[in-house]
This record gives structure tokens, sequence and C-alpha cells, in this order.
């Protein structure tokens, strides 16, 4: 399966949170999206491994995705070195995304700008016809490199290089990111209080959407860090 768009995150709701809206409305449009998570949040203080995978398929049913894997990295340890590289790179070929959304390049959690730099890279080398990759049959895989990366922008304010129309599709982004109930704010819960399980936090998500929403003149944006300088054949494509 080919895919249109394929997404990483550092953990599961890392994708939602960032590029939710992005998702739900190329999926609507017909575009095939894939989901990637590095890790199975094990170190998260809230929830278990398992829980969180349950909860990370429901979320990927609810935008559409077409599919979603964990490489199961370890959670707050993992490096950026040849052989979680070829992880990465190993999919790139197999799904040949055109279009590869990748963690903030830095952020709060330090997984967040490693995951970030460890997919960027990936996606360069994921393109050298010498880095002989094999499938799970022993299969050679053949180079592929995406055309553009873009990082979505998670708890810094980070200023986007592009902000993309989500009206219409937040409130499924943010269906997405209640079904990581484990994580999020839930007044019933009684597993210990974290940063993002407070009201307010969830409530962010929401405010920073119409935020980016109000710079370009519609009800809710998501912001994106380019990879590299972005082009236009004509002004009047931009309007």
């Amino acid at each position: 399966m080919k895919l249109d768009i394929l997404a990483f995150g550092a953990h599961p709701d890392d994708v939602e949170l960032g590029a939710g809206g992005l998702l739900a409305k190329e999926a609507a449009q017909g575009k095939k999206t894939g989901i990637i998570d590095l890790t199975r949040g094990e170190m998260g203080t809230r929830g278990t491994a398992e829980i969180r995978d349950l909860e990370a398929q429901e979320a990927a049913r609810i935008l559409g995705s077409s599919v979603r894997i964990n490489l199961q990295m370890a959670d707050g340890f993992f490096k950026n070195d040849a052989p979680h590289q070829e992880s990465v790179a190993r999919l790139l070929r197999i799904y040949r995304p055109d279009i590869v959304i990748a963690n903030a390049p830095e952020d709060r959690h330090p997984d967040h700008g490693k995951g970030s730099q460890l997919v960027r890279d990936a996606c360069f080398l994921s393109g050298l016809r010498k880095w002989e990759i094999q499938d799970e049959k022993g299969q050679e895989l053949p180079a592929w490199r995406p055309k553009v990366l873009y990082h979505y922008i998670q708890f810094r304010e980070l200023k986007p290089d592009l902000i993309v129309d989500i009206s219409g599709y937040h409130e499924q982004k943010m269906e997405s990111v209640r079904a990581h109930k484990s994580q999020f704010y839930d007044p019933d819960s009684t597993e210990p209080e974290t940063l993002i399980a407070s009201k307010e936090f969830f409530e962010s998500v929401t405010y920073r959407a119409q935020n980016y929403g109000r710079i370009i003149g519609v009800p809710y944006g998501e912001g994106y860090i380019a990879d590299r300088t972005l082009g236009s054949p004509n002004l009047s494509s931009l309007i």
C-alpha cells in the first residue's frame, strides 16, 4: 500500500495533538494516511503500554488512517543511530509516502526533538540506493525519499512556516485526542495528576487551533514547520 501522507510521533497521541486535523481532512478528501508511533509511551505517568496500544488504534480509526504501526523503541531512551534510522527507513520504503510529518524540532519532552531528527535523517538516508534494507520476508526494498517533510508544533510555541485550515475537522481531531483517555483530562480519573492531564491543557489545544485560524482568517488551523524553503508556482495559488 502506497500512502500519501505518513505521520510520525515519538509517543502515541503526539500525532493527534499536532496533526490530527490535517490527517482527518486529508483522509476525508480521499488521501491515504498512516501513523507511526516510535514508542508505546510506556514511561508515561498514566496508563499502561497495553492501554495506550488500544487507545492509539481507536484514535487512528477516528482519523480515518489506513495504517498505524508502533516501532516499540524505548520510550525516553531511543537513539538517533543507524539501527533506529533503518527501522524508520524500512517503513518509508514500504509505504512510499510523498509527505512525511514529524515531531516538533525541539520541545519540552526530549523525545520530541530526538524523534524529529531521527525521522528527518531517515527520510534522507532512505533515498540512498546503496543502503540495502530488506522487508520482513528478506526481499530488498527499493530506495525512497519523501518529497517533503513538515514538523507539527507541540508544547512550545514555535513559529509556524505554514498554517493549514482544519475548519470542519477540529472536532474530529479532538475526538481522536479524547480516545487517549488514560492521558488527558478526566474528572473521574484516579490516576496521578500531570500537566497534560489538566483541564487547562486540553482546552489549550482548541485555543491554539482557534488562534492559528485567526491568523489566516478561518475558524481553526494547525501550524507546521517546513524542513526546507517553501515555494509556489505563482502568487495566485497562495490566495
